[in-house]
């Protein structure tokens, strides 16, 4: 990770930060207490983990990263294999959410964002849903980075902030919490500023909240959100 990453990565967080609050209020049914220290902070978001059916699938998501995290810790060669590239192959923008482009910190943050959001994501929006949501947050952030924003790079924390957009409008819509709602609307609002400065974050915030927005429209007859789910 360089210099002109950091301001990048502090507005993903920016996206991650509030939207992990109302999230974890979300899965608890209440909102955070005030005056919450660190432990009360690392066991909400432990909490879904936890609970009960497991979140197979969000495990399953967490394993598949972890799995290439190791294989390109091991054989950096598999980087340039797999990244986007300008004017490359169109799977590139998939696979691109394989590998972690920018070094170590980039691959710890990642994986600590992944892990914090997939299994709230799998109980509120059910497992193919989630699946459905990371994928083609993910793949839309990659295609416009290999379009001229960013064309050569990987990861998928662009995915992840999808799955954020997602619930933060699906709460913003219909949460119980009128300042939570209002809290949630933070993240959409992040993914135009992203945007805005041409961040492929940006773009899978976006995409994330225009696909929480439509699962909300259909929640009566679909029940799609707010429904736990193994």
């Amino acid at each position: 990770m360089n210099v002109h990453d950091l301001p990048l990565y502090a507005c993903a967080a920016a996206v991650v930060g509030p939207g992990i609050k109302v999230l974890t209020a979300t899965t608890a049914g209440a909102r955070p207490r005030q005056g919450d220290g660190p432990q009360g902070g690392l066991q909400a978001l432990l909490n879904p983990w936890r609970q009960r059916p497991l979140p197979l699938t969000a495990a399953a998501m967490v394993a598949v990263m972890v799995g290439f995290n190791l294989a390109q810790t091991v054989w950096p060669a598999l980087i340039p294999h797999l990244e986007r590239r300008p004017g490359g192959p169109w799977w590139r923008a998939f696979t691109a959410l394989l590998i972690e482009s920018s070094g170590p910190l980039q691959l710890l943050f990642n994986l600590a964002a992944l892990v914090a959001v997939v299994p709230v994501a799998q109980r509120v929006l059910r497992p193919a849903v989630t699946v459905c949501v990371y994928l083609v947050s993910g793949v839309a952030a990659q295609a416009v980075s290999m379009a001229g924003w960013s064309p050569t790079g990987g990861g998928n924390s662009v995915a992840i902030c999808g799955l954020v957009g997602a619930l933060a409008v699906a709460y913003a819509l219909r949460g119980p919490d009128a300042a939570l709602r209002r809290m949630a609307l933070f993240v959409p609002a992040a993914g135009i500023v992203l945007c805005a400065m041409a961040n492929n974050h940006g773009v899978g915030v976006l995409v994330g909240c225009a696909l929480g927005a439509g699962l909300t429209a259909v929640r009566r007859s679909g029940h799609l959100v707010n429904t736990p789910a193994q």
